[in-house]
């Protein structure tokens, strides 16, 4: 591996992340240099701030770009253009996500995300090229899918169309003559599933989120279901209300219901 292919790809990575955002629908919450406030916390401050995010320098964003990304994907290892593709993707839409994109690509079982030997051996035997086209074509279905599209898309496409030109130029051994966009660091939108407003609340207060089984949270299904989430609490309102009314009616009816006369029993005359 070539060490001119990560210091292109992290190049071209900084431009499309571009600086501090906070955006209402990004799900990272507060970034800078594409690290949110969770790999901050994680890496650097475990109580770090808004305002940390804000300051952090350059030198922390590429320290934690190598050591979450790029080496936990095996970048180093895989053939020129296809690294970019999937440390770009990584980044965007989620190391877990991006590796099992690969693996599918490759025809190998992509149950889990884990860069085994057998993927690396298997992505050298593949046309560079063909590998990353297939990754860019994935990538920009699942970010169409998203419900954040709207609001995200044109950069998220324009991002994915650069990745892809850059990616192919790199396996083809030539440096990428086309610069990022300067408008695309005007869209800083992470690529993955968004969290809810409950849950990005926590986050910035420090409170722990309600979770479910497997992980998922409740306030995450009420925002992937507004209008079930609403049926849900009518009829819990609903069945409280019933609830107290039937208690009221009966606590009423035992109060209007009169005793029985208790039956006088005769005392017994003297003889």
């Amino acid at each position: 591996m070539a060490a001119w292919t990560y210091d292109e790809a992290l190049k071209r990575l900084l431009a499309h992340e571009g600086g501090y955002s906070d955006h209402p629908s990004d799900p990272g919450g507060p970034t800078n240099f594409g690290i949110t406030i969770h790999d901050y916390r994680k890496y650097i401050d475990a109580a770090g701030t808004a305002d940390d995010v804000r300051v952090m320098s350059i030198a922390q964003a590429k320290a934690i770009y190598r050591s979450k990304y790029w080496n936990a994907m095996r970048c180093d290892e895989l053939p020129a253009g296809v690294d970019y593709a999937v440390f770009d993707y990584g980044v965007n839409s989620g190391i877990g996500r991006a590796p099992k994109v690969l693996r599918r690509v490759l025809g190998l079982d992509a149950s889990t995300s884990a860069m085994t030997t057998q993927v690396i051996a298997a992505v050298r035997q593949r046309d560079p090229k063909a590998v990353v086209s297939a990754i860019c074509d994935e990538r920009l279905r699942f970010l169409q899918s998203l419900r954040t599209w709207p609001v995200f898309g044109r950069g998220w496409g324009r991002r994915v169309a650069e990745v892809r030109a850059a990616a192919l130029a790199m396996a083809r051994g030539e440096l990428p003559s086309v610069r990022p966009a300067a408008d695309a660091r005007q869209t800083p939108g992470r690529g993955q599933v968004p969290e809810s407003k409950v849950g990005k609340e926590c986050i910035r207060t420090g409170i722990p989120t309600v979770t479910a089984v497997g992980g998922f949270g409740f306030s995450d299904w009420v925002v992937a279901h507004p209008v079930a989430s609403v049926a849900v609490v009518l009829l819990v309102v609903g069945g409280v209300a019933l609830g107290l009314g039937w208690l009221s009616r009966r606590r009423n009816r035992r109060q209007e219901t009169p005793m029985p006369d208790t039956p006088v029993v005769p005392l017994s005359q003297p003889a």
